[in-house]
């Protein structure tokens, strides 16, 4: 009990009504970003359930979550992976139980932080990130871990789903056909080159310039930040971009 009557004194200070402090900084023209946890298909309401969290975990969380009025947001910025990874149960199309999938694991070092429970991996999903930009209305988005597909001579990326025949290109919304569905792909060539120390979009592999570009016309959203390596040096922005215009603002 002193203990955390120890941690309570330090953490009184910090401790107030945060929806009024946002809402006042937000007036005076502070910048603020909120971060969602989880991905999308977890949400509870939009997500596969009933494998999904216990709250809204697509941005209008953010209204949801933390009292923040809609119209107070400016935009929305989707985070995806250059391949696709799920944690615990659910249809996953794209997934590679196989070499690949287990390549795409260990470059990625997909384990659970806490846990170190290995994530399942798959190709990217055009047909679930297609369906994340709709729901989170997003303006503009970012690639992370592209480096992992540094070692792949060619890569698949899923155009749409095949169910009982039939050609699917919209997420559906019944959990039971999504299990059933079978990925459609596309394959494009790899880079085969190391791309942690690009430093610009410029310096990317053409391959991988394709490969952005494909996404971004699958996805309808443009990708505006890339990340082959942790820390900020080992991202880049595109020059001309929503994104680039949101970090351009005065605070």
């Amino acid at each position: 009990m002193e203990a955390f009557l120890e941690h309570a004194r330090s953490l009184k200070p910090y401790v107030c009504d945060t929806q009024r402090l946002m809402d006042e900084k937000m007036r005076a023209g502070a910048r603020v970003l909120f971060e969602g946890a989880q991905g999308t298909m977890l949400d509870v309401d939009h997500g596969t359930y009933p494998y999904v969290t216990s709250s809204n975990s697509s941005a209008g969380g953010a209204c949801t979550g933390l009292g923040v009025a809609p119209t107070a947001i400016d935009g929305v910025l989707g985070i995806f992976k250059a391949y696709t990874t799920r944690v615990g149960e659910g249809p996953f199309p794209t997934e590679e139980t196989g070499e690949t999938g287990s390549m795409l694991r260990e470059r990625g070092h997909e384990y659970g932080t806490v846990t170190g429970r290995p994530r399942r991996c798959g190709w990217f999903d055009a047909v679930a990130a297609r369906q994340a930009v709709h729901v989170n209305g997003m303006d503009s988005a970012a690639l992370t871990l592209l480096d992992v597909l540094d070692a792949f001579d060619n890569l698949r990326i899923c155009t749409a789903y095949r169910h009982k025949g039939e050609r699917i290109r919209d997420f559906p919304a019944e959990p039971w056909v999504l299990a059933a569905c079978e990925p459609e792909y596309e394959t494009v060539a790899g880079w085969k080159r190391d791309t942690t120390g690009c430093r610009s979009f410029e310096d990317l592999p053409l391959a991988a310039l394709d490969y952005i570009r494909r996404i971004e016309d699958l996805i309808k959203t443009n990708i505006d930040l890339v990340s082959m390596a942790p820390g900020p040096e080992g991202s880049v922005l595109r020059g001309v971009s929503k994104l680039s215009a949101w970090l351009d603002q005065s605070p």
